[in-house]
């Protein structure tokens, strides 16, 4: 069996650009986290040479003012509203992705770290780069061969089905929306139901579901973010002949888990 290192270290370091919307928490974990192992090794095995959003309203200008980074900003909602459509009509949004494709070119990224960017990826982008996200679900659990915790209430909707603990996952970013291969999947967080907050009553689940996401985020998502970059710059994620995941040479049908 051959198996095709993910990124081949042999061709230097792994080129990642950053693409967010709103406060890039998960991009500055991936950055502390370049910079904790440049000071643990010497140097680190990744860069992030550019930071992109499709909001002004974003931090991404303050993130790459702090790292000293190339910054580019491409407001979704401007370009919905100067053609007169609705940012739901996906129709135009190859346009936006190539627009973005020619301003991220000069820097030569080989990874597209999706940290918190709200607008669906068109083709042109997940053929461009190798998008890696993060998930607030298992999406190793699966029923009658779907993946269970999707879609953007994967934390409610793992607590409203009983679920004791929640785990966040890393993926390609492929077509079909959370349904990329897996990388990692965090370990196992309980549930906790806050004081006062009823999982029977509507407002009580939104605060339910605030509080948990934002537990798993810390103790989840900033954790196996990082280490994903980390392990696919050293090389030790591979694919095989069919586009199966292999970490060190072992299977990986499940994601790795921490």
């Amino acid at each position: 069996m051959n198996l095709t290192p993910i990124h081949d270290t042999a061709k230097g370091k792994l080129r990642c650009v950053g693409l967010m919307s709103g406060s890039g928490t998960n991009l500055r974990r991936i950055l502390e986290h370049r910079e904790a192992l440049r000071t643990e090794r010497g140097e680190a095995p990744y860069d992030v040479v550019a930071v992109f959003s499709d909001n002004k309203k974003s931090s991404a200008q303050e993130i790459a003012a702090e790292y000293d980074l190339p910054f580019i900003m491409r407001d979704i909602r401007s370009f919905y509203k100067k053609r007169g459509l609705k940012r739901m009509d996906l129709s135009n949004r190859p346009l936006f992705d190539a627009e973005t494709l020619k301003a991220l070119a000069p820097y030569e990224a080989h990874v597209a770290i999706y940290a918190g960017y709200m607008s669906v990826a068109s083709e042109l982008l997940i053929k461009a780069f190798l998008g890696i996200n993060v998930h607030p679900g298992d999406l190793s659990q699966e029923i009658d061969g779907r993946r269970r915790w999707v879609g953007d209430h994967a934390v409610r909707d793992a607590i409203l089905a009983g679920q004791s603990h929640i785990s966040s996952s890393t993926h390609i970013v492929e077509s079909q929306v959370d349904g990329g291969r897996l990388f990692m999947i965090s370990a196992p967080l309980p549930v906790e139901i806050p004081p006062n907050a009823d999982v029977y009553d509507p407002e009580g689940i939104k605060i339910i579901e605030a509080h948990n996401q934002a537990r798993l985020k810390e103790n989840g998502d900033w954790i196996i973010f990082p280490k994903t970059i980390e392990y696919i710059a050293d090389g030790r994620f591979a694919l095989d002949e069919n586009g199966r995941m292999h970490f060190d040479g072992m299977p990986l049908p499940h994601g790795l888990r921490v």
